[in-house]
This record gives C-alpha cells, structure tokens and sequence, in this order.
C-alpha cells in the first residue's frame, strides 16, 4: 500500500473514530446530575414550571438522551455545533474565541519541550556517564513523575506569591502583547516538563544505540568529523524511535491544557471546559472534546507520515 492510499484510508477512519468520541461524551454527560434548565431555574426561582419545560423544549432536552444525540449529530453534519445554554451563544463562536489562547500554550509548551530535550539527549548520549547525563537523567526522571498539577502549584508558590514575578489573572492585554506572553512562560513551562523528560530520555537511548552500531565505528574509521557522524547519521536513525514519542505527547499537552489553565487562568479551551463541565454545557463539552481527538488522530497521522520520510524502507500494509 502506498502513503497516499494510507493517509487516505486514515482520514476517512477520522469518521467513525469522532462519532464514537461524541457518543461517548454526550452519553456522560448526560448522565451526570443535573442540566441547564435545573441550574438556570435555580438562579432564577421565579420561574414557573410551565416556563421551564418551555425551556426544554426550546433546546431540545425534553426528549430521551439516544433522541437528543440524534438531533444533535444531525445538527453537526450541517455545522451546526449548537449554542451554549443560557446566552445562547454560538458553540462554534465561544470554541473560536478560545482556541489561539490554547494553541499559544501548546505551541509554547512543545517548543520548550522540543528545544530543551533534543540538545540534552544528545549530549547526554554522547557524553555518556558523565557528570551532564547523571543531572539530565535525574530531570528526566523527575519530570515524567511530577503531576503537571503539582508541579504548577509549586511554581504559583514560589514564582507568584514568593517571588512576585508573575501574575495568575488572567492577561488584560491581546495574546500578542508583551504582557500576555509573560503570562504564558510559567503555564508554557508547565505543560512542557513532562513531554521534555520523556523525549530526552528516549532520545537518549536510541541515540545511545545509534552510537554502537556498526556503521558508526565504520564512519569513524573513515575519518569523518565526530559532529558529522553525530548530527547527520546517528540522530536521523535515532529519532525514527522519537517521533512516536513526540506526537504522542504533543497531543498530551492538549490534553493537559485542562489542568494547567485552570491552576494558572489563563483564559483557554481548558478552563472553558471545566467551566463547562459545572454547568453541564453538553454542546460546549462535546465540541472541544471532538477537537481534542481531533489533535490525537492528526499527530498520530503526522507520525506515520514522518517515519515514512525518515526511513524510506517502511511500508504500509
């Protein structure tokens, strides 16, 4: 099978993958205790009983949860992704309104991850047992099993209410703003601890491998530079391992986003989801959990398609 029939044949299993996820969500969600018409009388007691079940009808809760789905999903194939109860705002304007907050933090997250590991792994492989691989191994280990949670609370403590040298309200300024983007270094530096680790340490032992196969000791025999045989041989091969490693975990920081833009408010799809979640918010639940899967199936297709760049040998059957 060739990579252009595999792409396809991925991207046309996108379907089927997003409906079970939204299944899934809906069927959760609905679940839980509660809806959006009880909380809204809630804050509202004056309002009748005829006016609530008028409310339910209005957004379609009055029927069964399967009726709901179907409605729902019809609604989506038409780009309809329904408004958020209440305000009656669109679902797809409020996901908008959010997304280049969160694609900031991610972008960030993965570049601090990326730009960190990769020298450090390399160095570490190369400069094996000494004193630089013992500290980027004992990161590397603290880094995989502190809790991004955790580790966002100790920075709140040590660099917001010891130091002072950040703010944890949400930035008053545009994302592209200086004192947005210093608004973003601590939850940036956050979500991207634990993808660094675990890319240092993989890198670390493919590239380590690398170093003792065959053809190293023969490249070294011929002559050729150290940095040559380091840069252009041993680390292409090596990251055949990284990439998986790499996507996967790029879509973790996605996922991540939840927790880290809740301990830091930055005004995110994280913290609306959360939000969200309280207020039992299904189409807003469902669209940004869709836009999560989304991201896990793309990196995971990018993976695919940069092995095969990498290394021209693998097929695809």
């Amino acid at each position: 099978m060739t990579l252009r029939r595999y792409v396809l044949r991925r991207i046309l299993l996108i379907v089927p993958v997003l409906v079970g996820v939204s299944m899934l969500t809906f069927a959760l969600v609905s679940l839980t205790p509660g809806d959006p018409v009880s909380r809204m009388v809630a804050q509202n007691p004056s309002v009748t009983a005829a006016e609530e079940a008028q409310l339910r009808a209005q957004y379609g809760l009055d029927g069964p949860v399967w009726q709901q789905y179907l409605t729902w999903l019809g609604n989506v194939a038409t780009g309809d992704f329904g408004v958020v109860y209440g305000t009656d705002r669109p679902v797809s304007a409020v996901v908008g309104r959010r997304l280049p907050e969160t694609v900031a933090l991610g972008v960030f997250g993965w570049l601090f991850a990326v730009g960190i590991a990769i020298p450090t792994g390399i160095y570490a492989a190369v400069r094996k047992g000494s004193v630089g691989d013992t500290v980027s191994r004992v990161f590397a280990l603290s880094g995989v099993s502190i809790p991004n949670f955790w580790l966002g609370l100790v920075f709140v403590l040590v660099f917001v209410l010891w130091a002072g040298w950040w703010d944890v309200r949400p930035p008053r300024e545009p994302l592209t703003h200086p004192e947005t983007l210093w608004h973003l270094v601590l939850p940036g530096v956050t979500i991207g601890t634990a993808t660094c680790a675990s890319i240092m340490r993989v890198l670390r032992t493919s590239m380590a491998e690398e170093l003792n196969e065959e053809y190293v000791t023969a490249a070294r025999a011929k002559g050729l530079p150290e940095r040559q045989i380091v840069w252009k041989h041993a680390l292409r091969n090596a990251l055949s391992a990284v990439v998986t490693v790499v996507a996967t975990l790029t879509a973790g920081i996605v996922a991540g986003a939840v927790v880290v833009e809740v301990v830091f408010s930055w005004p995110g799809l994280g913290r609306e989801l959360v939000e969200a979640i309280h207020g039992h918010e299904i189409n807003l639940v469902v669209a940004i959990t869709l836009l999560t899967a989304v991201t896990v199936v793309v990196c995971n297709l990018l993976a695919d398609i940069i092995y095969a760049v990498l290394d021209p040998r693998i097929r695809y059957d």
